[in-house]
Formats: structure tokens, C-alpha cells, sequence
């Protein structure tokens, strides 16, 4: 089935607007955590995302099935709602940040959809994008992430637009009138792909039964450690460069969105370089670029420019390690595609917990800077390169020296 441009133009620009309202919450953490502000303490702001990753993790863990009861359309549909949900209650928060109290319980309900709608969103673009170019995967998903990126650029740019207009909710609220357009034409579109009812139902039986390989789980481990290592960098930047190494607002956001920006270019370059160069050996190397630019930025200083320049390094270094890991196990269990796609959006919303809340708590007993909170992160992003490492190398039939992929003889005996 060859999928309409329009289904096509959906799905793109879905990742488009997931990836606005993702790091909208990020891109005004100093308005959430500024005095004059809403007054959030680091572990106010850390814990804003304990609801959303909940929420992610059970959205993506839980869409496959959905999609096998309801339709993979459906759990779209419902993705587009939660987000338009979030950013419209985010919208409303601003009204009330007098009562700090009722701001920080409508902050944490936004956080809580935006969570429900990535999960299940983000689940499904990936699933539509397999189905849609199943021979050209390594391209269409990382092009798919780019537009994701390309949305968590503009939000921080648009931020400081904004800002000096004293009018930072009309981000949110020009993010609510863009899903409400998605869903209105996503209603009028057939949005399916070549039999997700019966991807659907093996994956479901196959995580019933717990037949979920070893070799799958190192994915989920490798997502896992570069949600934590995404997460350190892009929603702790901002507070970090404005509060301890003292740059103005505007370089703090133009950071942010240059990490964000980097990200982007990253995964179309590594889209474009693929046709030539084996996506595994630039699977390998990305993370051990991610450590690099851990050990980096501490070291930068108080220089605004120059902490721009390392954080668009350290987007370079995240690019395309998500997508790729996507796209390679699902060419590996292809007949799983629906579960790997939620199961590795699951990891990465459980990784990105792990470094949006765990911070906050250690900022505020005073025990460790930002900075040392950097340096310490590379250790993980070590051990994330060790894992790649084994993952770029595919399992290989013995006897004929080809790729396994799941669901052959051999790899259903083991």
C-alpha cells in the first residue's frame, strides 16, 4: 500500500509539532524557576516531569495494543489530543502564577499530557514511517527525527522572541492552534499502514509470553543511558548557564536551541551519509562524541559564544543515536516493529526521567554543581558507547554469513 502524500505530510509535520511542545516545558525553565516567576525550586522543576515520563512510558508501552484493538490511526488521534491538552492547560498556567500552589498543580497536569500524547505520538509517527518506506527505514526515520528536532529548535528561538515581548504563552498557545489543525486533518485522512493488526497481535503475544530477546534489551539499554545523557544537556542548559556560569538569558536559549538546531542537522547529515557509509559505524561513534562534549563543557567557562559552540557540538554528538537505534533494531525484529518502536520510546522517557527529576534533588541539597553533575554524566555516556559498540556489530547466520533478523528459523530457536 502506498501511502498519500497527505498521510505522509501528516506524519512529518506531527513529528514537527511533537518536537515544539517537547522542549517547550525545557525552554522556559528560568521563566518557571525565576523569583519573579513562577517560583519553582530545582526539584519543583525536576519533579514537573515525573508525570510525564509515567505517562509516556505506559502511552508508548501500551500503543501497540491499543493500535491492535482501535486502529494505529487512533492512537495518533489520541497522541494529537494529549499534546493540543498540555499545551492549552500550560497556556492557562500563566494566569496564575500569583497562586504558586494552583500554577505548579496546572504545570504538573500539562507535563502529565504532554507525556501521554509523546508516548502514544511518537510511538505511532514511528510505526507509520516503517510502514510507510519499509526498504528505506535508515532514511525515512532519521529524517522523521528531524523534524522532531527541527521543532525542539525553534522552541527556545522562539522563546526569547517572545520574552522580550513579555509574551512567552503565546509559544504554547501557537503550539495548541497547531495540533488542533493536525487533528482536524488528521480526521479526514485514512492514516494506515500494511497490516498493523497482525504486527500488532504477534507483538502482543511475543510480550506476553516474555520472549523478549537479549540482544533486543541491549537496545533498550542503550536508549535508556542516552535519554539520561540527552536529558542532562537539554533540560538543565538554560538553568546551568544562566545561574552558574552567569550568561544572559539570551545565550543561555540561543545554547538551548543550538543544541536542539545540531541535533537536527546531525540526523539529516547522518540521512544523507548513510547512502554511503554503514549506519551501524556511525551508530558506534556518536556516543563516544556525547562523552566528548561532557567532559567539554564544564571546561568552556563563562565565554557566551563558546558555550554556544559546545552545546551545538553536543547535538551533533545526540543526533541520530535515538532514530538509529529504531531503525536497526527494527530491521531486526521486524515482525515486533509496533513493540521495539514503544518499548524504545518507553526506555528513552524512562532515561529522560532519570536525568529530568534526578538532578533537581541534588541542586538543591547543595551537594553538586550543574557543572560537576556534567562531568560525572560522561561515565554513563562511556558506558553507552560500550553498548553501541556490541550493537554495531549485527548478528550473523553461521552458515551463510548473512544478517539474522527475527523471525527466522534460527533466531526463533534461540
Amino acid at each position: 500500500m502506498t501511502p498519500r502524500r497527505a498521510e505522509v505530510g501528516i506524519v512529518y509535520l506531527g513529528g514537527l509539532a511533537q518536537g515544539l511542545s517537547l522542549v517547550t516545558f525545557p525552554a522556559v525553565s528560568a521563566i518557571f524557576t525565576d523569583p519573579k516567576g513562577y517560583r519553582l525550586t530545582s526539584s519543583e522543576y525536576g519533579s514537573l516531569f515525573v508525570p510525564m515520563v509515567v505517562l509516556a512510558v505506559a502511552g508508548s508501552s501500551l500503543g501497540a495494543r491499543a493500535a491492535r484493538r482501535g486502529g494505529l490511526k487512533w492512537v495518533f488521534v489520541a497522541g494529537l489530543c494529549f499534546n493540543l491538552a498540555s499545551m492549552a492547560i500550560l497556556t492557562l498556567s500563566q494566569w496564575f502564577v500569583g497562586w504558586h500552589d494552583v500554577a505548579y498543580r496546572l504545570l504538573l497536569a500539562a507535563t502529565a499530557a504532554l507525556g501521554a500524547g509523546f508516548g502514544t505520538t511518537l510511538m505511532a509517527l514511528n510505526t507509520y514511517v516503517a510502514g510507510f518506506f519499509p526498504q528505506k527505514s535508515e532514511v525515512a526515520l532519521p529524517a522523521l527525527h528531524a523534524f522532531l528536532g527541527t521543532g525542539t529548535a525553534l522552541a527556545p528561538v522562539l522563546v526569547v522572541v517572545f520574552v522580550g515581548a513579555a509574551m512567552w504563552w503565546l509559544l504554547p498557545l501557537a503550539v495548541t492552534a497547531a495540533f488542533l489543525v493536525l487533528l482536524l486533518v488528521s480526521l479526514t485522512q485514512p492514516l494506515t499502514i500494511a497490516s498493523p493488526v497482525r504486527t500488532a497481535r504477534v507483538d502482543g503475544s511475543a510480550l506476553a509470553q516474555r520472549q523478549i530477546p537479549a540482544r533486543l534489551l541491549v537496545y533498550v539499554a542503550a536508549v535508556f543511558l542516552y535519554g539520561i545523557c540527552e536529558t542532562v544537556f537539554g533540560n538543565w542548559s538554560t538553568i546551568y548557564l544562566k545561574t552558574e556560569v552567569r550568561v544572559p538569558l539570551y545565550w543561555a536559549e540561543l545554547a538551548l536551541a543550538a543544541f536542539w538546531a545540531m541535533v537536527t542537522v546531525g540526523r539529516i547529515a547522518v540521512a544523507i551519509v548513510s547512502a554511503w557509509v554503514d549506519a551501524r559505524w556511525i551508530y558506534a561513534m556518536l556516543p563516544v562524541f556525547i562523552l566528548a562534549a561532557f567532559l567539554g563543557i564544564p571546561r568552556v567557562g563563562g565565554v557566551a559564544a563558546a558555550n554556544v559552540v559546545a552545546f551545538g557540538f553536543a547535538g551533533v554528538a545526540c543526533s541520530a543515536f535515538f532514530p538509529l537505534s529504531i531503525s536497526l533494531a527494527e530491521q531486526e525484529y521486524s515482525r515486533m516493529a509496533a513493540a521495539v518502536s514503544g518499548g524504545l520510546v518507553a526506555a528513552y522517557m524512562v532515561g529522560y526521567g532519570v536525568g529530568a527529576f534526578g538532578v533537581g534533588p541534588i541542586r538543591d541539597a547543595g551537594h553538586l554543581a550543574l557543572s560537576t553533575v556534567y562531568t560525572d554524566t560522561s561515565v554513563l555516556a562511556a558506558g553507552m558507547a560500550v553498548v553501541a559498540f556490541v550493537l554495531a556489530w549485527p548478528r550473523r547466520d553461521p552458515a551463510h554469513g548473512t544478517q539474522l533478523r527475527e523471525g527466522s528459523d534460527e533466531d526463533r530457536a534461540r
